[in-house]
């Protein structure tokens, strides 16, 4: 099938950037090209508020350097959207005409109301929250959504953003005073929209701003997994990061470790829109989403040509996604699920293991994706089925979730799992570790019952006596290299249920 792709160049006030999306086997879109300029628009706009031709010819030269990297694709449609800097300008009309005579590029506008509602598209096509408040700030402007039942409900657009923020400090680092001015300003600004108080929900952010604060905290506290989707911060981290920026001079600024250079300038007001926010909303912490208005424009474009769902299952279609990627046996996953199903409703109805529907879940994703690693290497497919688990962005998983996924799906012996778990111990209690570990045993078991990718096992029976597990596998032909791996792997199952194992193998 050939490949298709699209392209988004996103005009903003203080970056431009072009994206290429590549569309999957699942419909799911990849990106595979970000090319990000830093154009500082906004400060070409005049008193009377219109683009001077510096500003307009730098827009122009950024669009055609674009275009170069475009005409290497070949592209189903190129999508070019402007925000607040070109929405903002008296002349507008002028800078669409020059655009389209100097590039043949035909660019939109996006309203106040339509940045808010991409942001917030974005948001429910790559977590799974049901309910959030989404703040996106740009270089001009602010954009704030409410979503309820993965639903919008309300969305604002404030007339500030980075660039504009900024003049409340006469330097990059401000002073005390400057910094409580500017909180006062944002508290009241925010007052004026009643649905934002005491939500106490999940505070969303989108944006390079809200990259680089998440990408800066996970340096100063040494964070041990790649990604910053759906990476959660409290306030306290808000604060943390805020904090250690503030006390810098102006020189150490730039040189922040996560701290992309031009927005050194600007990040600390910037900060200082999600603390105001998050007290605001009260919100429960902090959720980093990279994908933004972008991802909404592209999104709403392909629902409309495709009339697919604007509401999928994000974190069903990210695990096909993994399947389809490391090209997993359909028919060898669906036998040990249904194995898995049978042994855990066994193991939760006869209270051998403490078991809940949260489990269930974790249990079903991970059988999923239990050894995908052998993709890469047959001998070491536990190593790399954790490392690509814990280190891939998931859309719909938080990185704490992303992690047990991991475990569960590596597991390969009490020792390995100690091993991966070690730097992450401190994230789970003891309780925690341990059902994650009996979670591990039961799917590695269970695994085992299809080793030759056969599914050559019809049923399983159980019987249960005080010292000992019985467990009757019925089969349609020579089962002995299934026998002979799940009496190998059983001492990990017993460990999880306090029993002795007896296999009886029975051909049908």
């Amino acid at each position: 099938m050939k490949k298709q792709h699209y392209a988004i160049i996103d005009i903003g006030s203080n970056t431009m950037r072009l994206v290429i999306y590549e569309k999957t086997k699942g419909n799911r879109l990849k990106e595979i090209e970000n090319v990000k300029a830093s154009s500082r628009l906004r400060t070409f706009l005049e008193e009377d508020n219109t683009l001077n031709q510096a500003g307009i010819d730098r827009l122009i030269d950024t669009l055609k350097s674009f275009q170069e990297v475009l005409d290497t694709y070949t592209l189903q449609d190129t999508i070019c959207a402007a925000t607040a800097a070109v929405r903002q300008a008296e002349n507008k009309k002028e800078i669409e005409t020059q655009i389209v005579e100097r590039t043949g590029l035909n660019i939109r506008i996006v309203s106040e109301q339509e940045e808010a509602y991409y942001g917030y598209l974005a948001v429910i096509h790559s977590t799974s929250l049901t309910e959030g408040v989404t703040v996106d700030i740009g270089g001009g402007s602010t954009e704030v959504t409410y979503f309820e039942g993965r639903e919008l409900k309300e969305s604002h657009s404030f007339p500030f953003g980075a660039l504009t923020l900024k003049d409340f400090f006469h330097k990059s680092i401000p002073t005390t005073e400057e910094l409580s001015k500017l909180r006062h300003y944002l508290k009241d600004q925010f007052a004026t929209l009643p649905w934002l108080a005491d939500k106490e929900v999940k505070l969303v952010a989108i944006g390079g701003s809200a990259r680089n604060l998440a990408q800066v905290h996970q340096n100063l506290e040494s964070y041990p997994l790649a990604g910053l989707h759906e990476y959660q911060m409290f306030q306290k981290d808000i604060m943390e990061v805020s904090n250690h920026l503030t006390s810098l001079k102006p020189a150490k600024l730039a040189k922040v470790e996560g701290l992309s250079k031009d927005r050194a300038d600007i990040i600390i007001p910037a900060i200082e829109v999600f603390h105001c926010l998050y007290q605001t909303v009260q919100a429960e912490s902090l959720i980093l989403s990279r994908k933004g208005l972008r991802d909404g424009v592209l999104y709403e474009h392909l629902a409309k040509q495709f009339d697919s769902s604007l509401f999928p299952n994000v974190l069903e279609e990210s695990i096909q996604e993994l399947v389809n990627d490391y090209d997993l046996d359909r028919k060898h996953i669906s036998h040990v699920q249904n194995l898995t199903e049978q042994i855990f409703d066994f193991c939760k109805e006869n209270g051998l293991i403490h078991l809940d529907k949260q489990d269930r879940q974790l249990l079903k994703m991970a059988s999923f994706l239990f050894n995908l690693g052998e993709y890469i290497d047959s001998e070491s497919s536990p190593q790399h089925t954790f490392y690509l688990l814990a280190n891939r962005t998931i859309d719909g998983l938080e990185h704490r979730e992303r992690l047990k996924l991991a475990l569960v799906a590596s597991f390969k012996n009490k020792t390995v799992f100690k091993q991966f778990i070690q730097p992450y111990k401190s994230w789970f209690l003891k309780e925690e570790r341990q059902k994650l570990l009996d979670l591990g045993a039961l799917l590695k078991f269970t695994y085992c019952l299809d080793a030759t990718k056969r599914q050559i096992v019809e049923k399983i029976e159980f019987t249960s006596k005080k010292k000992t597990l019985i467990i009757r596998i019925y089969t349609k032909g020579n089962a002995m290299p299934e026998e002979y791996q799940a009496e190998k792997q059983k001492k990990h199952l017993e460990k999880a249920i306090g029993k002795e194992v007896d296999l009886e193998f029975i051909d049908l």
